[in-house]
């Protein structure tokens, strides 16, 4: 992300999402923000804000999908919330500073994932091992005649607070090995090494991988007692009881017949978590969260309004959502299980539709911590048209993806594309205007048949032009009440 500018950020962005380019510009800029903020000086860095932002327009022109993708070219910590989810303090709800402990949640992930790759290597050694010490173990050395010394401080202690004696320790005179029993016993290591050596070239060439092998795996004993708790009422208890508990309670080894492909796999995910340092991965988590986290707030026109006076008894405060939601945009110190959380540098991106209400009529202080205002465009038969075709993930280079899995190649022809875009403009006039979603819908009826049949007709190439798009969708689109509720 350091090596690229606003203009290659947004190019970067124009691969996946047609058009809005206000809107790319605007977090093309947050971004290269961020970059710019952390080659100041330390005296002035702290006082470099982001400069967040509102983006408004109607559903399904790529809001959402700007900002995921921004967080993806960033691989920072992203998080997509509704603010319609949240609750004014005081009523039955999540509260608004769950959106920063999930944030956290999910770095504290991205991080452990990263490490984890970084010991990929070493803990695949270790698994090797595991798994020879389990197919051909190497001789245990005898063991060690008397008790303990553990034992003897025991008795020991027991004798004092007791008035006890304590016991003698018995003494077993071991035998004098002769050089025939060393001799043997060197063999039969040198024997079993070279069994071990065999054994791991077909590990690691995989000769063995179909081969079963019992192998034990760690089964915290709390487990099932604690999901009866939700994650809101843990939120809400203000302690993490399962981590609590979980630490109380011991660690129990639960056997399982696998494949050694599998078991590869499963110790090698255990391995590498022992080979972390748990606390490293929270701090670096928490610093990746407070410096470049992004959090989406979606649906803010849905509580942005003034409460009137004299409009009866209490109510879920859609003002009091508002309330809450502006000292964590404005900066604040959120509690989590992991520590503190300062969001003074995490960069919120909010975006409504803002039909029926403006953004006007959000809370003043609120409208303030929203500094860059962008207007996204609907969308025409034109962006349609490129929808289909131009983004990586366009919609016609999915379905034929999925339909060339069982062998049946499709083909749209330009004058099909160019049905589907009209079609899509229209029900979008004609009903609610759902965007690009429309085109979605619009493809499933499409190819429904086709999807339904497709095993049936394997190696099979089917063109699907304007003639075939109207024969299946034209019903659809004269019965109005029918449209309603398919498209």
């Amino acid at each position: 992300m350091e090596d690229m500018t606003p203009r290659q950020i947004v190019e970067e962005l124009d691969k996946y999402i047609v058009g809005q380019d206000k809107a790319k510009r605007a977090v093309a800029v947050a971004l290269r923000n961020r970059f710019r903020r952390r080659l100041l000086s330390e005296e002035i860095r702290e006082e470099v804000i982001p400069k967040n932002i509102l983006m408004i327009g109607p559903t399904g022109v790529g809001k959402t999908e700007i900002a995921r993708r921004l967080a993806q070219i960033a691989k920072a910590p992203f998080i997509k919330v509704e603010a319609t989810k949240f609750t004014e303090v005081g009523y039955v709800g999540r509260d608004v500073d769950s959106m920063v402990r999930d944030l956290v949640q999910l770095a504290i992930r991205m991080v452990e994932n990263e490490k984890i790759a970084q010991v990929q290597g070493q803990a695949e050694e270790l698994v090797v091992e595991r798994i020879l010490d389990l197919m051909q173990p190497l001789p245990k050395p005898e063991k060690e005649h008397g008790r303990p010394k553990e034992f003897e401080a025991a008795f020991e202690m027991v004798g004092k607070l007791f008035g006890g004696t304590k016991p003698p320790l018995v003494e077993e005179t071991p035998q004098a090995e002769t050089p025939e029993d060393d001799a043997v016993e060197r063999e039969e290591i040198a024997r079993i090494t070279r069994i071990r050596e065999k054994l791991r070239k077909q590990l690691l060439e995989g000769v063995l991988d179909d081969h079963n092998v019992e192998i034990e795996v760690e089964e915290s004993a709390g487990t099932p007692f604690l999901q009866v708790f939700s994650p809101q009422g843990m939120e809400e208890m203000g302690m993490d009881m399962q981590s609590m508990l979980g630490g109380m309670m011991p660690k129990k080894r639960k056997t399982k017949t696998v494949t050694i492909r599998e078991a590869k796999e499963i110790l090698a995910q255990e391995e590498a978590r022992h080979l972390l340092d748990q606390d490293q991965i929270i701090r670096e988590a928490i610093e990746r969260t407070e410096e470049s986290g992004i959090i989406f707030v979606d649906e803010l026109d849905k509580i942005a309004g003034r409460e009137k006076g004299g409009e009866g008894g209490p109510q879920v405060s859609r003002e009091g959502v508002q309330r809450d939601i502006l000292p964590i945009i404005e900066g604040s110190t959120v509690a989590t299980k992991y520590g503190p959380v300062r969001t003074n540098h995490i960069l919120f991106i909010a975006a409504g539709a803002f039909h029926v209400s403006k953004p006007s009529d959000l809370i003043p202080e609120l409208q303030g911590r929203l500094p860059i205002r962008v207007e996204l465009d609907s969308l025409n038969k034109g962006d349609f048209r490129r929808i289909l075709t131009e983004p990586k993930n366009a919609l016609v280079k999915q379905y034929s993806a999925l339909l060339a899995t069982e062998d049946v190649q499709i083909t749209f022809t330009d004058d099909a594309i160019e049905e589907i875009s009209g079609m899509a403009e229209e029900v979008n006039s004609q009903m609610e205007n759902i965007g690009a979603r429309r085109l979605h819908t619009i493809m499933e009826r499409l190819l429904e048949d086709l999807s339904f049949s497709a095993s049936e007709q394997a190696g099979q190439n089917v063109t699907i032009d304007a003639a075939y798009v109207k024969e299946k969708l034209e019903g659809v689109l004269k019965n109005e009440d029918l449209s309603k509720y398919i498209l």
